[in-house]
């Protein structure tokens, strides 16, 4: 018997949170009375990702008023993946929608994923943004470069402008779990699959309070993620950089014979400087794109736990799996 069976939940939402007070109480006006509109058994996992502000006890005490509210706390920064690893991994809904605390995102298309996976038997509804106007230009634009390279690299069946708000059955977060992955990208992964999928467009909104947590660095460490862990081509890049250097001095070594035999031999630096800076360029390049690679070895083979659960408020629900 599955454990959505077990416990009569139909949805499980799962809430991954960092340092998110002042968006906390947004977050429930609307994501309450959208979940409660639904008429179906329900839980909010809310991960707390190790924040340092207030969001845990805050937390707490909306439990209070709220019982289909359950928290689980991180021991520490985890990062947003391995948080959203943690809220499917521990959900016990038949069906499970991930959504962020900024309500950039709106819950109330939460229902309309799961009547449009129930309708067409369904096991991913993707949440794509059709209007980004919200955003500031450069992230509209590192975002579509994000898109259009990873469909290129990974294939088409990745949606552009799908995040990490979507629906997912039962099935499809089994089959998430037995996938081994150290790095998970979910916006990739769970494409992967191949599961029956669908789509709800929705329009971006803005960030409802506080900072974005997905700065600059991070957003350049997704994208490296992203594909080293679902193409090789970095390595290929490698490969004709190498190829590229070595036609480069195959072209020097014929100019310099030629110039010798000219007799036209001049001290001369520029070439040689350019040409010593143009390798080791090279080099370095293909030694770095080894090295994103080899580092993912070395984590796989390390097999550590992506996250610690600290506090579970549903542990007595999760135990029933």
């Amino acid at each position: 018997m599955s454990s959505a069976a077990r416990t009569g939940i139909t949805l499980s939402v799962v809430v991954p949170m960092f340092n998110e007070q002042d968006a906390l109480a947004a977050l429930v006006a609307r994501l309450r009375p959208a979940l409660d509109g639904i008429g179906e058994p329900y839980e909010v996992v809310a991960v707390d990702d190790g924040s340092t502000d207030k969001t845990p006890e805050l937390l707490h005490d909306l439990r209070a008023g709220w019982p289909e509210l359950r928290m689980v706390r991180l021991r520490r920064n985890c990062g947003h993946q391995a948080a959203l690893t943690a809220g499917l991994e521990l959900a016990v809904g038949a069906y499970v929608a991930s959504i962020d605390a900024d309500l950039q995102d709106p819950p109330e298309k939460v229902a309309e994923m799961l009547a449009l996976a129930r309708a067409e038997r369904l096991d991913i509804v993707y949440g794509v943004r059709e209007d980004r106007s919200t955003d500031s230009g450069f992230k509209r634009r590192t975002a579509g470069a994000y898109y259009w390279l990873i469909r290129r690299l990974v294939g088409r069946q990745v949606p552009a402008q799908a995040g990490d708000f979507r629906l997912l059955s039962r099935e499809a977060v089994e089959a998430l779990r037995e996938l081994p992955e150290q790095h998970r990208v979910y916006r990739l992964l769970v494409p992967w699959l191949g599961f029956p999928s669908g789509e709800v467009r929705y329009v971006r909104e803005e960030r409802v309070a506080g900072r974005t947590k997905y700065p600059v660095g991070k957003m350049v460490r997704l994208a490296l993620d992203s594909v080293t862990g679902f193409s090789a081509a970095p390595l290929r890049v490698a490969t004709w950089l190498g190829v590229l250097s070595f036609l480069t001095c195959l072209l020097l070594v014929v100019f310099s014979l030629s110039v010798y035999l000219a007799g036209m031999t001049v001290p001369g630096w520029t070439s040689l400087f350019v040409g010593v800076l143009f390798i080791g360029a090279v080099q370095l390049i293909c030694v770095g794109l080894l090295g994103e690679y080899v580092a993912r070895i070395y984590t796989a083979v390390q097999r550590r736990p992506a996250y610690f659960v600290a506090e579970d408020t549903g542990a007595d629900r999760t135990a029933q799996r």
